[in-house]
């Protein structure tokens, strides 16, 4: 039997080989176009997380007046990078670590509100600290935002997310889908998300048959900036979702099934924040069901260098 690193070398090779256009390119060029490639790496997806999620906490603040106070902001930003670098530097992560810190602040910025200063830091500590604590496999076991979400609603007086702050204006939807598909395939994380998003929307519109609602009730729901934020940014985690493609998809229906039941069965509020937060442990059991490749940000470039 064929080893899972047996099966990734064999991968990693197939991928080395140029394809024609690399050798046309490489034959024109004269091997300049082999040394750019060897230069060249895919734009690792937290950067793009970061641009769309700045601009989304910016455009809340500006427009739909997210209630977020300056210095919230700032404390959660601190205490997460301060968590993330002293995690990091125990664990011996490199230093681009410090993106996925900032992608969880913003996160977190948008998503929990509270009455006092302190419960934003606390929150950011609790979220980041656990993701060195908190592992199976090399891989930390809770999507931090979702974490520090689960710990602000259970834990602290005073705290509360508002799932329904971002309106339900259909240009705004288009546009945090827009982005989240460019994350989400950068991050090789689209099966998921289409997969969580085409069974709860089939849910969504079975529920409506079945009542004899009106159809706008079901635009309402799937306008809401809440509903693909949660699609694209949350449930994607590369970090915290099966290796295994079939897991994944598994795993979405699991938690489109479980946020629908929470809501529209219990009438219990936040039905997807919890949901994924109850799904969480059964990644472990996905990945050992089917052993796929662990995600790396910025794997090795699988062009090797050539002399020119």
């Amino acid at each position: 039997m064929v080893s899972l690193s047996n099966h990734e070398a064999i991968r990693t090779a197939a991928r080395a080989k140029p394809s024609w256009f690399d050798k046309l390119t490489m034959k024109a060029t004269g091997g300049t176009w082999s040394y750019l490639r060897t230069r060249i790496r895919p734009i690792d997806a937290r950067y793009l997380q970061i641009g769309f999620l700045g601009s989304f906490l910016l455009f809340g603040a500006l427009v739909r007046d997210f209630a977020l106070r300056p210095e919230q902001v700032v404390l959660t930003f601190a205490a997460a990078l301060t968590t993330q670098l002293i995690g990091a530097r125990l664990a011996g992560l490199p230093s681009h670590s410090l993106l996925s810190a900032v992608v969880t602040s913003l996160g977190l910025s948008i998503l929990v509100r509270a009455d006092s200063l302190w419960i934003h830091p606390l929150v950011a500590m609790l979220a980041i600290g656990a993701k060195f604590v908190i592992r199976w496999n090399g891989k930390h076991l809770y999507n931090p935002a979702n974490l520090g979400v689960m710990i602000a609603l259970l834990l602290l007086p005073g705290a509360w997310i508002s799932p329904g702050q971002w309106g339900s204006d259909m240009l705004l939807a288009l546009w945090v889908a827009t982005f989240g598909v460019t994350v989400s395939t950068s991050a090789r994380r689209f099966d998921i998300a289409w997969a969580f998003l085409a069974i709860y929307v089939g849910l969504l519109v079975l529920r409506i048959v079945y009542l004899g609602a009106r159809w706008a009730v079901l635009e309402n729901q799937l306008s809401s900036g809440a509903l693909i934020l949660f699609a694209f940014f949350m449930i994607t985690d590369p970090m915290t979702t099966p290796n295994h493609r079939l897991m994944r998809v598994l795993y979405a229906a699991i938690v489109a099934i479980g946020g629908f039941v929470w809501t529209y069965v219990f009438f219990r509020t936040n039905g997807l924040v919890w949901a994924l937060f109850l799904a969480a442990p059964l990644v472990p059991l996905l990945d050992r069901l089917m052993p796929a490749a662990k995600f790396q940000w910025r794997p090795q470039s699988p062009y090797p260098a050539q002399r020119i």
